[in-house]
């Protein structure tokens, strides 16, 4: 199997051949209007103002050191789950266990930096109203439909819709790892260890501000697993400044 065809693309039926490109000069090669990807579409209305992810979409962008990413659930009770690697090296992407690790808690709050597979800072959570995320979860995918809920048809997946996003800067699928779940809420039983996961922890209108340490190739979704947003499907909406 050549690395175009990946068994994880089964989003709407669309390959990631066009994309899995050098992902240096992928970002030299975006313009400032054009540095946004939405649901495998450039957008070239510019960078300014909120832009809204449909349900079970994705987006990928440029995030430079310095910017502020806000993401919002507009109607409350609905994941978003984001991926980042290093602008300038792929290979250097977020890390959920040096994350955590450094933490020392599964929960991420305020203040709280999220770290690299290197160890490097690559996002500063500044603000968060919410105050529930999920960092242990992989995202959704078709592999994971068809294993918990026997679900085999093509159906839009958080890492099918990384993926095609992300592509577009030339990030390729088995770089993509665990998630920051946005508004999720996973719960491990104190005794047992096993995970349960809620209602997302966010009312209309809430919001997280992630803060870019470095250069950034970011990937967000709204999430397409039933479960995770207590069995609905709503938009997401995000802003960089």
């Amino acid at each position: 199997m050549s690395k175009t065809q990946h068994p994880n693309t089964c989003v709407h039926g669309t390959s990631l051949d066009a994309a899995l490109i050098d992902p240096a000069a992928a970002v030299q090669s975006m313009t400032l209007g054009e540095d946004i990807v939405i649901d495998g579409e450039p957008v070239s209305t510019g960078r300014a103002g909120t832009h809204r992810l449909a349900p079970r979409t994705g987006a990928a962008f440029l995030l430079r050191a310095g910017e502020s990413l806000t993401v919002t659930d507009p109607e409350g009770e609905q994941v978003s789950d984001l991926f980042a690697v290093d602008a300038s090296d792929t290979r250097h992407r977020l890390s959920s266990g040096r994350t955590i690790d450094y933490a020392n808690r599964i929960y991420l709050r305020e203040g709280d930096t999220l770290y690299s597979n290197r160890s490097e800072p690559m996002l500063e959570l500044v603000d968060d109203t919410s105050g529930g995320h999920d960092f242990l979860l992989t995202p959704c995918s078709c592999e994971m439909f068809a294993k918990l809920y026997g679900i085999t048809e093509p159906r839009p997946s958080c890492f099918g819709n990384l993926a095609k996003n992300m592509a577009h800067f030339g990030v390729e699928p088995d770089t993509i790892g665990t998630t920051l779940n946005i508004f999720m809420s996973v719960r491990p039983d104190a005794r047992t260890g096993e995970l349960t996961i809620g209602a997302p922890t966010s009312r209309a209108g809430d919001h997280a501000t992630f803060q870019a340490r470095t250069d950034l190739i970011v990937g967000l979704t709204a999430c397409s697993a039933e479960k995770s947003n207590n069995g609905s499907f709503k938009p997401i909406e995000f802003a960089i400044a």
